[in-house]
């Protein structure tokens, strides 16, 4: 049974300024560039008829399309470090997508997902990975940043399970709404608010 997820994928030059982050971290298995995501919400190993009720709830789903910046890095574990994931920068629009997943998750009556929404990138686990050599490699990469991309749409991805994860098939997509559309209709309401106030 694969395991699924929402997601974000990562475009080709976003994914290649990820591997330069690639080495220098003894224990670490790296993330293939190809199955770099960003998970917006995890579901787990799901039954087939299921996986059919959630993308049919998601098919709802009209959010607009936004600009999005991967930016620092960091490590999950404390002082069992078991993973580095490359972060990203403030996005009101990412935290309502995932939100708006999250709910139409809570009508369908799906258990909440145990952890806190915290948008990363994984770039390798570790196994018995020194927190002192974790350190050293997040200090020596912290001021990392990449240029923005525009996120177009969203996607239910599989995986089997096996070592390291992947590799992810992107099973169903869900274009976002474009931002010229929106930015015009904003655009025309202020000018009906100016006439209205005159």
């Amino acid at each position: 049974m694969p395991r699924l997820f929402t997601a974000l994928e990562i475009p080709r030059d976003a994914a290649l300024s990820l591997s330069l982050l690639r080495g220098g971290l003894p224990g670490a298995r790296w993330i293939d560039v190809e199955n770099y995501h960003l998970t917006l919400r995890f579901f787990g190993d799901i039954e087939g008829h299921v996986a059919d009720e959630i993308a049919n709830a998601l098919d709802r789903v009209h959010r607009p399309s936004f600009q999005l910046t991967l930016s620092g890095v960091g490590a999950f574990g404390g002082k069992k470090p078991h993973a580095v994931w490359a972060g990203v920068a403030p996005s009101p629009d990412l935290v309502a997508l995932q939100g708006e997943i999250d709910r139409i998750c809570q009508r369908l009556g799906l258990p909440a997902d145990a952890r806190k929404f915290s948008p990363h990138v994984t770039l390798a686990r570790l196994r018995n990975g020194s927190p002192l050599d974790v350190a050293q490699y997040l200090s020596a990469r912290g001021n990392f940043s990449a240029l923005p991309f525009r996120v177009g749409r969203f996607v239910l991805m599989s995986s089997r399970d096996s070592v390291g994860g992947g590799p992810y098939i992107v099973e169903e997509a869900w274009p976002l709404v474009g931002s010229d559309a929106l930015a015009s209709s904003r655009l025309a309401s202020a000018s009906d608010a100016s006439r209205i106030m005159r």
